[in-house]
This record gives C-alpha cells, sequence and structure tokens, in this order.
C-alpha cells in the first residue's frame, strides 16, 4: 500500500472514531451496520465445520440447487441483529428496501432518532458516486423525514466493520451441518443467537437486477443534497431531508 493510500485509511479511521464517539453521546442517533455475506450454496455440501452426527456431504463443488444470499443490518449499541435472504442479487435496491422495511418497523420504538449512522463497506452496489443506492436513499431520508449519514469502511479493513462479528457467528453456528434447502438455511439463521439474541430473519422474494447506474448528468443534481466531508468526500456523506414548504 503506497503512502498516500495508508495515511488516507488513517484519516478514514481516525474520522470513524469521531463519527461513533459523537453518535454515543447522541441519544438522536441511531447506529447500524449493514453489509451482505457470501452467497450460500444449498444442497449436500460439505461446509468444513464439525457435527455430533455422521453426515453424509457431496466431496466435489457440484452446482447448487439455488442459493440465498443473507444480507445483515446490525444495531451495535442494542446487540439486534436483522437477517434478510435473497434468491437474488444483492443490490442497491435491495438494500434500501431492507433498510426501509426495517426503519418501518423500529421507528416506532425509537422516537427520539433524528439521524441513521449508518457503517457499510464501499462495495459496486453501495458505494456513494453513481449508484442506485445514493438515490434510493435520499428517497427513504425524504419519506420518513429522517437523516441519514453514512461512514464507510475503507479497502481491506471490512473486519473492522461490526457486523462482520454477526458472519462469524452465524457461520460458526452452521458449520458441519448440510444446508440441504431453502427452509434449512433460514431455521438455522433463526436458531442462532448473538449476545443472547436471536436475529429477525426475512426472506425476500423479490427478483432484483444489476447494472443500475446514475448517469453523469442525473448524479450531478442529486450531489446538492449531500454533505460531504471535505477531503474524505467518498467515505462520508450525509443526506437531510427535503422540507417541503
Amino acid at each position: 500500500m503506497c503512502l498516500k493510500k495508508i495515511k488516507e485509511t488513517d484519516a478514514i479511521f481516525e474520522q470513524l472514531g469521531q463519527v461513533h464517539e459523537q453518535a454515543r453521546q447522541d441519544k438522536t442517533v441511531l447506529r447500524l451496520s449493514i453489509d451482505a455475506k457470501a452467497a450460500v450454496k444449498i444442497g449436500a455440501f460439505s461446509r468444513k465445520g464439525y457435527s455430533r452426527v455422521i453426515i453424509r456431504a457431496a466431496d466435489h463443488d457440484f452446482k447448487p440447487d439455488e442459493t440465498l444470499t443473507p444480507f445483515g443490518i446490525f444495531l451495535p449499541d442494542y446487540d439486534e441483529v436483522y437477517l434478510y435472504f435473497t434468491m437474488s442479487a444483492v443490490t442497491a435496491d435491495f438494500m434500501v428496501d431492507c433498510l426501509q422495511d426495517l426503519w418501518a418497523t423500529l421507528q416506532p420504538r425509537f422516537p427520539a432518532i433524528t439521524k441513521l449512522l449508518i457503517n457499510l463497506d464501499n462495495g459496486p452496489e453501495n458505494h456513494s458516486r453513481r449508484t442506485q443506492f445514493m438515490p434510493r436513499l435520499t428517497d427513504l431520508v425524504d419519506a420518513f423525514q429522517i437523516t441519514v449519514q453514512l461512514a464507510y469502511y475503507p479497502p481491506y479493513h471490512s473486519k473492522y466493520n461490526p457486523i462482520e462479528r454477526v458472519w462469524g457467528v452465524l457461520e460458526q453456528h452452521w458449520n458441519g451441518s448440510l444446508l440441504s434447502s431453502r427452509k434449512v438455511v433460514l431455521a438455522f439463521a433463526s436458531s442462532m443467537t448473538y449476545h443472547h439474541h436471536s436475529p429477525v430473519v426475512t426472506l425476500i422474494e423479490r427478483v432484483y437486477y444489476t447494472g443500475v447506474r446514475l448517469s453523469n448528468p442525473a448524479m450531478t443534481a442529486l450531489e446538492t443534497r449531500f454533505q460531504r466531508l471535505p477531503g474524505l468526500g467518498k467515505w462520508f456523506v450525509q443526506i437531510a431531508p427535503r422540507v417541503d414548504g
């Protein structure tokens, strides 16, 4: 890694520390950590774990019957986990649909919250430049009249995103077992616990398509809604709701 990248990474982590500390002290901010896990192959596949009973599994990587991809939303301050599974692609539309579904459920419980601080990795579907993620988030902000602050982790440092701890627990929970059907995958996910909390598990059956990208003029128009941190504008973005009238 070149010196410039090292300095940028250090600056990102310094800012992340400040943002997280501010959120801890501000009762109007709710911190979320989001990310998708690798797709889970459904079928008689060995998962290289251990089981108390003998299980016959395929010793070759045959084509799976189907795949399910988990997308997680984690509330670090509450140890709450919300898992959304899709047979489709994990796109910007899928991620924001999950966020919208969750906040519609949580909002009555958190009436004092005026800002969602979202930790995430800067992946191809959810980075802050020319992706469908940004207009969809802006729509969410306006619909719920809530500010969203994005705080990205730098490349190769996704392990620091709190949701990664959840994936480790889930992997350990179902390793050594055959994930032979969609029902079995969802049941295993529902039966795991994270710090004595069971996750809320939802299967999304809508089909999502990749490749949705904003044109330069569309992104330029949308940029007027964003407040980017000077010098680290790619990594820290805030979107405030539009106030009509």
